[in-house]
């Protein structure tokens, strides 16, 4: 495909055929003026000195500038938009009128002469064709990279939007304005793309190249758009029949036959009160029509342009900053207005973009994958891989929106955005990719489907979890770390787990469903889980490891027991319980309590790996803020002292204090009982750590020097009811320090439940700890 030096495809028209210079010209408020002969209103109702205007500039006609299909149209849709919008303060858009002077006259000398009038609120020259807002879309061999739909920080992760309802446009409507398009291209032609008003004039590589962004056919050939399933595509001409352009009539055409957000999008710019391609909405016609349109509900997408104007400095001829936030004079049309920044990350502003405070959001400026088309607008299998401008960056921007509004519409509450809703969302630095410098770019942000998705405002996604303890909801918490509920060992299978252990068993937070292992036969394990996230879980493997009895639970002390999958895991909450896991007889080191670790992962919540913990700082992270793994490190232990007790009457129960897998680090070890009054605790540690610690230890008469390991032991008195803490010191690198706390019940007492734990503190933050409940004696399960 030819094109010229500036990437037009050979036979297209250029900008400006057929374009007649007018004034536009908007009386003021208290003006009424009628459609027809509204020339002879201003002589006889003396809005101004329309003869005097009319000798010195012989031949002017004086005609509405917009028109209404229907004569009550525009009270309709204002009368709409007030309810909508309580702060919608409607323009007369009868009041705007276009002067056609004769053929040679003055335009300026017209708008100058028409604005001294007290009567007119505002007159200046029409602006003229400008084209599109592209950049030298070169015709370069097609390639397979649209990187724009992938994850941030390169695109906007549309692929991620596929996964859920709604998220590829389903059920949405599309408006675009521009000059042309190619309508049968084959990644087209299955939309069924009308027109609504103007014509179908030039540029059709344009057209084709936005709607190619936006909703490319997934058919097998060629490109897929960011919304694919979208179920209405329009378009709106600027080029009128009989050789007129405009840019408000358009809009408008479109807006009377668009619904509550709906989205349009304006792919255009043009040139006004000295400054060159900026934004569209610098003509006040377009901005009133426009801020209609967004108080009607539309969602109003508009190309910024490629000026490379800083639209902080632009005035107005009153001297107004209208596109300056900051200024008291700003002028807030609703629409979202969208820079172009690099293709490649970290997303660097483009110098041809236009930029500054009202810049909301951006896009790929250059190098974007998609559809066009030839100067003759017959050929319908055509690509480019060097689209750019803000013409292909507002695509991008508009695609992102249909994706959200079909999420939303498709969610459980089944509502739209309003523009205000959806402009606050998609140029939310939270949901989005930041260009390079920020502050110098002054483009907004990229935004970041994924980051939308999974935020709460929308939760869509799954979001399976386990309990760290009962009452855990899931959140990041303070609470306790290893007291799983949803980690349950049994001595032999259970018919109906879910039955069992399942929501409406009556044992949803039981704590005490888990036993000892019984060595010389198979255990089995079972995991419970629960989904607070907007869709069901599917094909969810539940993974557990065991590991000693130790305050602190890295991986390099985890052992694979086994995993077993679950097919759904249904969303609202409820607890959801796995088939066994069968531990084998051969696989179980020895009889009595173990820690269990247990990780949930699927692919849209997928799970950590035991290697992600092996990095301190994440492991210190996860274990409070990753719901999808959690700790079961809480024995149930008969408070009757076992035969052959040593010493006679105690309880022993064995665990590890346990250094940090990467380099020794200072942690302080914390014991905490509640028992009752006459109970005694005592912790036998070695001796080289005792002397570490600074403890006073005490020999016990009936101990033996050294433990059953043949390590020479000393015995500390514990506080029975309270908390003992002993002091920070330096845990070497993969430290395994055996320990045992030996409790003492009185007879008396035995019949009740008692709970205490030990715990390993680093930087003032519990990493890991071992809870123990003393009960009654149990019969094997």
């Amino acid at each position: 495909m030819a094109t010229n030096n500036k990437g037009i495809p050979a036979g297209e028209p250029q900008p400006g055929t057929g374009y007649r210079r007018r004034v536009i010209v908007k009386f003021k408020d208290h003006v009424q003026l009628p459609g027809e002969n509204a020339a002879r209103m201003v002589m006889a109702g003396g809005a101004g000195p329309w003869e005097a205007l009319a000798a010195q500039f012989q031949g002017i006609t004086l005609e509405p500038l917009l028109t209404f299909k229907q004569p009550d149209q525009f009270a309709a849709l204002t009368e709409r938009a007030r309810r909508l919008d309580p702060a919608f303060r409607p323009a007369n858009l009868n009041a705007y009128f276009a002067v056609q002077p004769p053929p040679g006259a003055d335009a300026e000398a017209l708008a100058k002469a028409l604005s001294s009038w007290e009567s007119v609120a505002t007159a200046y020259v029409e602006p003229p064709p400008v084209e599109p807002p592209f950049v030298n879309a070169a015709d370069d061999p097609r390639s397979v990279n649209q990187g724009y739909l992938d994850p941030a920080p390169d695109g906007i992760d549309a692929e991620y939007a596929w996964n859920f309802p709604g998220g590829d446009g389903a059920g949405q409507a599309l408006v675009d304005m521009e000059w042309g398009w190619t309508f049968n291209h084959e990644d087209l032609a299955a939309h069924g793309i009308t027109l609504i008003s103007g014509l179908n004039h030039s540029f059709f590589f344009h057209g084709s190249g936005v709607l190619g962004e936006i909703a490319a056919v997934d058919n097998n050939v060629g490109c897929v758009g960011i919304t694919p399933a979208l179920a209405s595509i329009r378009c709106v001409g600027q080029h009128l029949p009989g050789g007129g352009y405009s840019t408000a009539q358009p809009i408008l055409d479109a807006i009377a036959v668009m619904s509550f957000g709906d989205v349009l999008l304006l792919e255009a710019q043009t040139n006004l009160f000295g400054y060159n391609l900026v934004p569209v909405e610098i003509e006040p016609a377009v901005f009133d029509v426009i801020r209609l349109a967004t108080s009607l509900g539309i969602v109003v997408v508009e190309a910024g342009g490629n000026g490379g104007v800083d639209l902080d400095t632009v005035v107005n001829p009153g001297g107004q900053q209208i596109f300056n936030r900051a200024s008291p004079d700003f002028l807030d049309s609703g629409a979202i207005l969208v820079g172009a920044a690099s293709s490649t990350a970290p997303h660097a502003r483009l110098g041809f973009s236009c930029h500054g405070s009202r810049i909301d959001c951006y896009g790929w400026g250059e190098n974007v994958d998609t559809l066009s088309s030839d100067g003759t607008n017959t050929a319908t299998n055509l690509y480019t891989t060097g689209f750019n401008g803000t013409s292909s960056a507002s695509p991008i921007v508009t695609g992102a929106a249909l994706a959200v509004q079909g999420l939303f519409q498709a969610s459980p509450a089944g509502d739209r955005l309003d523009p205000a809703q959806m402009r606050a969302l998609l140029s939310d630095p939270a949901n989005g990719t930041p260009s390079q410098n920020p502050a110098a770019d002054r483009i907004g942000v990229m935004p970041n489907l994924r980051a939308i998705i999974d935020g709460m405002m929308l939760n869509l996604p799954p979001d399976v979890y386990l309990r760290d303890f009962v009452g855990d909801n899931g959140d990041p918490h303070l609470g306790a770390i290893s007291s799983s509920p949803d980690i349950i060992l049994r001595q032999s299978s259970v018919a109906d787990p879910q039955g069992t252990f399942g929501a409406g068993s009556g044992t949803e937070n039981d704590m005490t469903l888990g036993y000892e292992a019984e060595a010389g036969q198979d255990n089995f394990v079972y995991v419970r889980m629960r989904n607070r996230g907007g869709s069901d879980a599917t094909d969810v493997a539940a993974t557990v490891y065991w590991a000693p009895p130790s305050t602190l639970l890295t991986p390099d002390l985890w052992t694979l027991l086994g995993s077993v999958t679950l097919p759904s895991v249904p969303m609202g909450d409820l607890l959801t319980v796995s088939d066994g896991i069968t531990w084998p007889s051969a696989a179980i080191p020895a009889p009595g309590h173990y820690c269990f670790v247990g990780i949930l992962s699927t692919a849209r919540d997928p799970g950590p790996a035991p290697a992600d913990f092996l990095d301190w700082d994440n492991f210190t992270t996860f274990i409070r803020n990753n719901n999808n793994v959690t700790w079961r490190n809480f024995n149930i232990v008969d408070n009757m002292p076992p035969p052959r007790a040593n010493p006679p009457d105690y309880v022993p129960l064995p665990f590890l204090a346990a250094g940090a897998p990467d380099k020794a680090r200072r942690m302080r070890l914390e014991i905490v009982m509640r028992l009752p009054a006459r109970a005694e605790a005592v912790l036998e540690l070695p001796s080289e750590f005792a002397e570490l610690i600074r403890a006073r230890p005490r020999l016990m008469p009936y101990t033996p020097f050294t433990n059953a390991e043949g390590c020479r032991v000393v015995h500390l008195p514990i506080n029975h009811c309270g908390r003992t803490r002993f002091p920070e010191v330096v845990f070497p690198a993969k430290a395994r320090i055996p320990l045992r706390l030996l409790v003492k019940i009185p007879k008396e007492q035995r019949q009740h439940e008692f709970e205490l734990f030990a715990r390993q503190v680093y930087q003032g933050e519990e990493v890991g700890r071992v809870t123990w409940r003393l009960v009654p004696q149990r019969q094997p399960q």
